[in-house]
């Protein structure tokens, strides 16, 4: 069920009064010493955020819309874009990562072994100004469940600050690239890791810099972590499993659902001694509302996936919190999936909008899950406004709006020793990690995801710590149409598409949206494309070496003209098949991909790269 929708317009999360401006100047304007900007202070993460000449964090702002007010490329010349300069970066794995660009400094992280490297945008084509060895342990390949990617980093305050495989966190000076501080967060022996981006958010307490482990897949325990921004130590830290103390749930706590109220729920919804190793970890991207003072994330898969073993709502996994960035206190929790069937996971972004509800304003958050359902969320209480499907679903009936429960499918539950058969979505959702954009100029969201079913067999689940804790096979397949991508132009008023382009294989990149009215994303068998906002239309389109799996940005360069970034390096879950070269007559291949991408070894090659397009 979903109720009529009336856009209002975005709120930009650094400092809305001056986000709006018709044809916007570039606020606080670096000089092109690319870190000062025009009065000698170090450019500050909320000035930079306001400039749309450069891109300081992987979602452009605070709000995770990804929407570039840059119009210089157009429906128009879109067409003319050439390549401006391109370089290798050195590995060949998944690259997922969005460029940074601060002033004239273009900073791209590497998946492992997690360089990250500086170029000079006044001098295209040069070798990079310099290059920042991580080195984190060899060890951490080994317990990387799907490829040794990295999605990027931030800028703030002259440093660059990203995540290591290994599970720590680094600040980099931008100018130098000389190490400021390093913080070990994790434990690679238990299977953790770190691939998320991080974020750096103002808080009463000082700027903290948020992050979250991976690892569910090996039955880590679930946390996001604060640290100070100036020295890295940790502030705190918030379980997604646990006792209340330990998930930083307290007397503001208010959520929405009677489900989501009562003591020590994340220790009460387990079997017995399950929770400490429940998963429930927290590597998708984070978003802030300045305003409410909230930030706001989601929490993965519980594990195992063999949902048998789990009885129960399994919290606080597969859902989103609302927390203070000063101490993380929890406001609020809605859980996604409950008892999370399909390991559908919950921490695909959300971005922040204002919307008018039957003629009411409300502070929404928009989500596109895993389990193919589109949510409209009161991102003051977490109460669902809608939830509709944005791609074929036939393993949930509808989400209730009431209870905010999914309704499920009982033909479709997964058995211990028994294949069930056409599930849709499967595990890796209707829509994985990759980021989706927004366009206030449209009303529209532009959603990249896949359309595949799955098979499923529940098996027993052992745990070993630092091994895969799983207890299912799955094989995956084409959705209805044949066709394994959709790139899906989606309507958040009317909760339905506005258009849809369907492609070959998943469409694993991100999306950024422009005032141009202009939308770039990445396919996997190598394209990256420009479309038109509105209507859909393919207006340009470039092959890389590789399949494109990263996060495209837009930015203006010294010259004052705007450009277009991003990576080719075809890797991530699915990608795995060419990165590790894998056997695809395994039809269980990188744990199910073996039978849907048979094809993709054959469609690109590995590879690792930046491309910077332009107009003539």
């Amino acid at each position: 069920m979903t109720r009529p929708f009336a856009f209002a317009p975005l709120v930009l999360l650094a400092l809305a009064s001056s986000s709006c401006r018709k044809n916007p100047e570039v606020v606080g304007q670096p000089s092109r010493d690319g870190l000062k900007g025009a009065t000698g202070v170090t450019t500050t993460t909320a000035a930079a955020a306001e400039d749309d000449g450069q891109w300081t964090m992987p979602a452009k702002d605070y709000a995770n819309t990804r929407f570039s007010r840059l119009a210089q490329i157009t429906t128009d010349n879109v067409k003319d874009l050439k390549l401006v300069w391109s370089q290798k970066t050195g590995p060949e794995y998944g690259h997922e990562a969005a460029p940074l660009v601060v002033g004239d400094t273009m900073f791209v992280i590497t998946p492992y072994p997690n360089q990250l490297i500086a170029w000079d945008l006044g001098k295209p084509g040069s070798p990079p100004k310099w290059t920042y060895e991580a080195k984190p342990a060899r060890a951490s390949q080994g317990v990387a469940c799907c490829d040794v990617v990295n999605r990027g980093g931030m800028f703030h305050d002259g440093k660059i600050i990203f995540n290591t495989l290994d599970a720590h966190t680094v600040a980099v000076d931008a100018k130098t690239g000389a190490e400021v501080w390093r913080t070990k967060l994790g434990d690679i022996t238990r299977g953790e890791t770190m691939t998320m981006a991080p974020l750096v958010v103002p808080s009463k307490t000082g700027p903290k810099v948020l992050v979250g482990n991976s690892g569910g897949e090996m039955g880590v325990r679930g946390w996001i972590t604060a640290l100070d921004a100036n020295d890295g130590h940790v502030a705190w830290r918030a379980y997604s499993t646990g006792p209340d103390s330990e998930v930083l749930i307290g007397p503001e706590f208010q959520p929405h659902y009677a489900q989501d109220k009562g003591k020590d729920l994340g220790i009460a919804t387990w079997p017995p001694g399950k929770w400490e190793i429940g998963g429930g970890t927290v590597w998708g991207f984070v978003s802030y509302d300045p305003e409410l003072d909230l930030l706001y994330y989601g929490t993965a898969n519980p594990g195992p996936w063999n949902a048998e073993v789990r009885k129960g709502d399994n919290k606080w996994t597969a859902g989103i919190f609302a927390r203070r960035p000063s101490d993380g206190a929890a406001v609020w929790f809605y859980q996604w999936s409950p008892h999370d069937l399909y390991d559908h996971d919950g921490i695909n972004e959300n971005v922040l909008v204002d919307l008018t509800i039957d003629g009411k304003p409300r502070k929404a958050l928009l989500h596109a899950d895993r389990n193919g359902f589109f949510y409209a969320l009161d991102r003051t209480s977490g109460e669902v406004l809608s939830a509709a499907p944005f791609a074929f679903v036939n393993a949930v009936r509808k989400v209730d709006l009431q209870s905010g429960r999914p309704e499920h499918v009982l033909q479709k539950v997964p058995r211990t020793g028994h294949v069930v058969r056409d599930i849709c979505p499967p595990a890796p959702g209707a829509k994985d990690w990759q980021p989706m954009s927004f366009s206030p100029k449209t009303g529209l969201v532009y959603i990249p995801h896949q359309n595949l079913c799955m098979d499923e067999e529940g098996l027993d689940a052992n745990y070993i710590a630092g091994t895969p804790y799983v207890g299912v096979n799955v094989r995956y397949k084409p959705g209805p149409g044949g066709h394994r991508g959709v790139l899906t132009a989606w309507d958040p008023v009317k909760a339905e598409p506005r258009w849809t382009i369907k492609e070959s294989f998943p469409v694993w990149s991100g999306t950024v949206a422009t005032a141009g009215d202009v939308v770039f994303y990445g396919t996997m068998d190598g394209w990256f494309k420009a479309v038109h906002a509105v209507t859909g239309e393919v207006l340009w389109k470039f092959k890389t070496e590789s399949g494109v799996i990263s996060q495209p940005v837009t930015f203006k360069g010294p010259d004052g003209k705007q450009y277009v970034a991003m990576l080719d390096g075809v890797g991530g879950w699915p990608g795995a098949l060419v990165t590790q070269d894998l056997d695809t007559r395994d039809q269980t291949a990188a744990n199910g991909w073996g039978m849907v991408l048979a094809d993709l070894e054959a469609a690109t090659k590995k590879g690792g790269a930046v491309y910077v397009f332009g107009l003539p």
